[in-house]
């Protein structure tokens, strides 16, 4: 068994709110708290170890009580950026990942992720759901064992930035949640107030 304290939680809010007209997405008020709040709060009871990675209002993210790093890569390079930049100041042997604009995902994800993970010994357990009967994978919803740090520094190192393309090339195991609402999030103003509903 995975003990949660070997664990590092990490919310990734270092995009570029592109979609959302450039704000900064984990600072966007979703009942009335900070959408990376929520993320935050649900994510700390299921791990050891909190941190934030964000590029922008350093400050605001720090006011939430938990360390904050920027990606070390560059230009905004997407989610594995976020992955690497958790890894290097991971001191756990374990690294779970929820992107900050999903404040409803289960409360067992990272329970759940490790029980899998260990049972078929893979590096990396992402969550996944069902849509129109297809198994989607929710790659930013994962556990990585901090070991993969390596893999993904050489992967980025050339250019690359594709999450399923750094994934592949990993032993990993997708593991499947029921409820597809729980990793629905807010990527444009609409789907914020979608999701206040």
């Amino acid at each position: 068994m995975i003990d949660r304290d070997d664990i590092t939680g990490l919310i990734l809010a270092g995009g570029r709110g592109s979609r959302m007209g450039g704000v900064d997405k984990g600072l966007q008020t979703h009942l009335g708290m900070p959408l990376a709040m929520h993320a935050l709060l649900r994510l700390a009871p299921q791990v050891g170890e909190m941190m934030i990675n964000a590029n922008r209002n350093l400050g605001a993210y720090e006011s939430m009580g938990v360390p904050v790093w920027p990606d070390v890569l560059p230009d905004y390079p997407g989610p594995l950026a976020g992955f690497l930049t958790g890894l290097e100041h991971c001191a756990t042997p374990y690294l779970a990942t929820v992107p900050c604009d999903s404040p409803l995902f289960p409360e067992d994800l990272v329970a759940r992720l490790a029980a899998r993970l260990e049972a078929d010994d893979a590096e990396i357990a992402m969550a996944a759901t069902r849509e129109d009967g297809e198994l989607r994978l929710q790659p930013v919803f994962c556990l990585m064992r901090a070991t993969v740090l390596e893999s993904l520094v050489r992967f980025t190192t050339t250019g690359r930035r594709k999450i399923d393309a750094w994934t592949a090339t990993l032993r990993q195991v997708a593991v499947e949640f029921d409820d597809a609402q729980a990793f629905v999030n807010a990527n444009t103003l609409a789907e914020l107030r979608e999701l206040q509903r």
